[in-house]
């Protein structure tokens, strides 16, 4: 069901946080593990009946997006072969079997695990920056996979419609 409670829109000065978490990153790679905080807040906001909220009002990526790369994007549209729900599934796909792949691999300590999250943002940060140069500043969150989730959440499992319609008696 749709909570009613609305959510503070941030976008404004969102940005602040993900520069922050980089910075802070760089650092020292332990910081990575708030990557869980930008990964894990539209999921949860989503469950909470939500939608995509996260991804209009509070996403720090988007934010950085929507407030830098206005005076340098091309301004392309996205192509609409890239804004398919298979596209946007085989991101989610990947990115998740990436995650999955290195934890297998590298991810025996906290430290370990810090990096992996610090990379994989890292790494579809600059991804969105230049999705943002060559199309639109904001077409990373056309193909976003924390955002996909979220909708694919609230589809299947908040706001889902029954599998079925009562028959409605009209015989009155």
């Amino acid at each position: 069901m749709r909570n009613t409670k609305k959510i503070k829109n941030i976008q404004s000065w969102s940005y602040i946080i993900i520069m922050g978490f980089f910075v802070l990153s760089f650092i020292d790679h332990r910081f990575g593990i708030f990557g869980l905080m930008c990964m894990g807040h539209p999921i949860y906001l989503s469950f909470k009946g939500h939608g995509k909220a996260h991804c209009s009002k509070v996403c720090p990526r988007g934010s950085f997006f929507g407030k830098f790369l206005p005076k340098i994007s091309l301004n392309n549209p996205l192509p609409k072969s890239w804004r398919t729900t298979k596209v946007k599934n085989g991101v989610l796909i990947l990115m998740i079997s990436a995650f999955t792949a290195m934890m297998i691999l590298k991810g025996r300590g906290f430290t370990e695990i810090a990096t992996i999250l610090f990379r994989m943002m890292f790494i579809s940060f600059l991804i969105g920056i230049l999705m943002g140069i060559i199309f639109k500043p904001r077409s990373w969150c056309q193909i976003c996979p924390m955002g996909h989730g979220a909708h694919l959440i609230d589809q299947k499992f908040v706001n889902k419609e029954p599998e079925y319609s009562p028959v409605n008696s009209q015989n009155s």
